[in-house]
């Protein structure tokens, strides 16, 4: 049996354990695998192209430099996603004016929209109405301020808890809570706002 890697058919974990002892090759598959759920993660943050571009690069940095960290707890791409989220968090921080561009639609690497939103269900075999549905909540989550989006972010799509979400946003649970409120009715009135949009 040959010892050489077949990248393109190797699982995620085979890349990983080849790329932590060096081989470029396997990481670079890991990145043209995951390159675009990055980078939409890294948008859906910032709003801003040229942004999720240096950040979600930077990620791919820095998880190489960490690589020999990565103990596999939780996927590869969970792993980078943490590590793009940091970064747009800390980008964010840094920040005096936040950009109020549209987003792209939401990656779906923890499940898909329609899981990440329980309150719609979308008949899944309608791959237009899904398609509809993302374009409406990429719509809304753009009209929301800084705070709600991200906390929502964070909660509803990264699976965070509270307590996590104040540490990353430097605040206490009782805001992260009352902005999550705020921000789930607020979705629900924009959502409901554009469909009527929609019908007319």
């Amino acid at each position: 049996m040959s010892r050489k890697l077949d990248y393109p058919s190797a699982e995620d974990q085979a890349l990983v354990k080849a790329a932590q002892k060096g081989d470029m090759q396997a990481y670079e598959e890991l990145v043209a695998r995951h390159r675009d759920k990055i980078y939409a993660r890294a948008f859906s943050m910032m709003r801003n192209e040229e942004e999720a571009i240096d950040l979600s690069q930077e990620a791919w940095v820095k998880a190489w430099q960490r690589l020999k960290q990565f103990q596999g707890e939780a996927s590869f791409v969970t792993w980078m996603t943490r590590i793009v989220i940091n970064l747009c968090l800390d980008q964010l921080r840094k920040q005096k004016r936040l950009r109020a561009e549209s987003i792209e639609q939401m990656d779906e690497e923890l499940g898909g929209v329609e899981r990440q939103m329980p309150i719609i269900t979308p008949n899944p075999t309608e791959r237009l109405e899904r398609n509809e549905l993302r374009q409406r909540i990429d719509k809304a989550l753009g009209q929301l301020s800084y705070e709600h989006r991200t906390v929502l972010i964070l909660h509803e799509f990264e699976d965070l808890e509270y307590k996590e979400i104040a540490r990353r946003m430097a605040c206490s649970i009782g805001t992260v809570m009352s902005r999550l409120f705020y921000a789930r009715r607020k979705m629900a009135v924009l959502l409901a706002g554009l469909k009527r949009e929609e019908l007319r």
